[in-house]
């Protein structure tokens, strides 16, 4: 039997609002695996920055930086980065526009920068460690670099200096998500389905914001949280219930373990018999 894909994007879809996964998901998504589905993650986070919330749903699939880093796994099997003197660019240009104060995150392989004003550990306890830097004399290459921006001549400015990269904005704030062209969730995901031979049209992915909108369009069925932007809502297949009212949980029983409650309730019997075979 062919085996299909959950795909969740995690803050403000699989994540409530206050950065946790509710136990409900939790249990249903591990009923989700005995039913052999591939479980994934699609998320905009550094690597470092979910490595909690990876802890506790174990993913085959993890695509983060938006794109820029796909490990199937454990194992790293892409990854699109700006060089030491494209990163060095990005900062030193963005400065120069919006001025030398201004945040700035910056995701590489194994590790996440940031000039923050506020330790981000005491607004959101479940976020990774970000190493606290100036920028200054900084020599690595990055997945992904996080700028924040409040004035739109500047937004303006910067956007048509680096036209050759993608410039995104995260919905409800000033944060501008910066990566080389082309690095998206849904390239990430059509590069996963071909490395582990799985068919687009069996891959269900969950999303809320903008940066959600071409991975739900180009998987086979893209669905939507009731807390989404309207873009979002206006192209998905299917709108569920809110993050913080357990909409992936609600609609993955209603869809998935209904019809296979059976099979479930299989699986959970015979267990013990081979724990006690061995």
């Amino acid at each position: 039997m062919t085996r299909k894909v959950l795909l969740f994007d995690l803050d403000g879809t699989l994540l409530k609002s206050d950065k946790t996964i509710s136990n409900n998901t939790l249990e249903v998504i591990q009923k989700c695996k005995q039913l052999n589905y591939f479980i994934g993650v699609s998320t905009s986070r550094s690597e470092n920055n979910c490595i909690k919330i990876i802890s506790e749903i174990k993913p085959e699939i993890i695509i983060c930086s938006g794109g820029a880093l796909i490990k199937y796994n454990n194992h790293y099997i892409y990854k699109a980065e700006f060089t030491v003197e494209e990163t060095k660019n990005i900062i030193n240009t963005v400065r120069e526009i919006c001025g030398y104060n201004c945040e700035i995150t910056v995701d590489t392989l194994d590790r996440h920068y940031w000039n923050y004003n506020i330790n981000p550990k005491i607004i959101n306890k479940s976020w990774g460690e970000s190493i606290y830097t100036d920028y200054t004399d900084f020599f690595e290459s990055a997945l992904k670099i996080s700028v924040k921006i409040s004035e739109q001549s500047h937004v303006n400015k910067i956007t048509e200096i680096f036209k050759n990269y993608d410039v995104l904005r995260f919905t409800g704030s000033d944060w501008y998500k910066f990566t080389l062209k082309n690095v998206t969730k849904e390239n990430a995901i059509l590069n996963i389905c071909n490395v582990i031979d799985i068919n687009i049209m069996d891959v269900i992915a969950f999303g809320d914001d903008l940066v959600d909108i071409g991975m739900l369009k180009v998987c086979g069925k893209g669905i939507a949280m009731g807390n989404s932007v309207n873009e979002v809502k206006s192209i998905a297949d299917v709108i569920i219930d809110s993050n913080d009212n357990d909409g992936i949980a609600k609609y993955l029983t209603e869809t998935l373990l209904c019809s296979n409650s059976l099979l479930l309730s299989l699986i959970h019997i015979s267990e013990p018999t081979r724990l006690q075979l061995i």
